[in-house]
C-alpha cells in the first residue's frame, strides 16, 4: 500500500485518507515544503500546482476522518483531528447519522437501498452524516471495512457543499472519476441543500449511486446524475 506524506510531518496515512478542506485532495506526491527549495518558490505557485494535479472528486478527510491541514508560513502540517469510536453504533450498520439529518424511516429506507446495491453489484455503499468535528473519524475505516470495493459517502454541511465522497480503486476502474463532481455539484450545492434539506441532498445522492451503479460498463456509464 502506498502513502501519503504531508509536509515537514514525520506521519503518514493510507492514500484512502485524503484531505480535501479546499475542495482538493492530496495526491501521493511528495512535496518537500521544509527543505531549502521552498523557500525559492512562493506559496502561491505551490497551491496553483497543487490545484492542477489534484482529483476534484475526492472524498474529504478533513470532514469524515478527522485530518485537517492548516497552511503555515512556508510550511503544510498535518494534524490528526477526530478519532472517537464512541460516536459509532453499537451494531453494525451502513448508515451512521451522528448529525441526525436523517429520520428513522429515511434511515431504514437508505439501509434497504444499499443492501440492494451491494447483492445486486457487488460495490458496498456507506454513509456518514455527521458536522466536523462531532464525527467518529478514523474509527468508521475500522469498523465499515473499508476496502477497493466501497463507496465511502460523508454527508457533512461544514465547508458549503454537503456530499463528499472516498471510492475504492475497484469503483474508479468502473465509474468515471466526474460523475462525483457532477453529484456534488447536483445535490450537494448549498443552494440545494439549504432549500430542501440535508436529508433530501442525502436520498438523491444516494439513488444516484445505485442508478450509476447498475448502469453496464462503457463509454457512456454514469454520463447524467438521475
Amino acid at each position: 500500500m502506498s502513502y501519503l506524506h504531508l509536509g515537514c510531518s514525520s506521519l503518514t496515512f493510507p492514500t484512502t485518507l485524503r484531505s480535501a478542506i479546499l475542495k482538493q485532495p492530496l495526491n501521493t506526491t511528495k512535496f518537500p515544503l521544509c527543505s531549502t527549495e521552498r523557500q525559492t518558490k512562493s506559496t502561491k505557485s505551490f497551491f496553483a500546482d497543487f490545484r492542477s494535479k489534484s482529483l476534484k472528486w475526492a472524498f474529504s478527510g478533513a470532514l469524515a476522518l478527522g485530518i485537517s491541514l492548516a497552511v503555515l508560513p512556508g510550511c503544510v502540517e498535518a494534524k490528526v483531528g477526530v478519532n472517537k469510536p464512541e460516536l459509532l453504533p453499537k451494531e453494525f450498520t451502513t448508515v451512521i447519522d451522528v448529525a441526525g439529518f436523517l429520520s428513522d424511516g429515511q434511515e431504514k429506507r437508505l439501509t434497504q437501498e444499499i443492501a440492494d446495491i451491494e447483492k445486486d453489484t457487488g460495490f458496498k455503499l456507506r454513509v456518514l452524516s455527521q458536522n466536523y468535528p462531532d464525527t467518529p473519524g478514523l474509527a468508521i475505516r475500522d469498523f465499515w471495512q473499508v476496502d477497493d470495493r466501497t463507496i465511502v459517502f460523508v454527508a457533512d454541511p461544514t465547508f458549503g457543499n454537503i456530499l463528499n465522497f472516498n471510492v475504492g480503486a475497484t469503483v474508479d476502474l468502473d465509474i468515471p472519476r466526474s460523475f462525483w463532481s457532477r453529484l456534488a455539484g447536483k445535490y450537494g450545492n448549498i443552494f440545494y441543500w439549504k432549500e430542501k434539506g440535508e436529508d433530501a441532498s442525502i436520498e438523491a445522492a444516494v439513488m444516484a449511486i445505485s442508478s450509476c451503479l447498475r448502469e453496464p460498463v462503457g463509454p457512456s456509464n454514469c454520463s447524467e446524475v438521475k
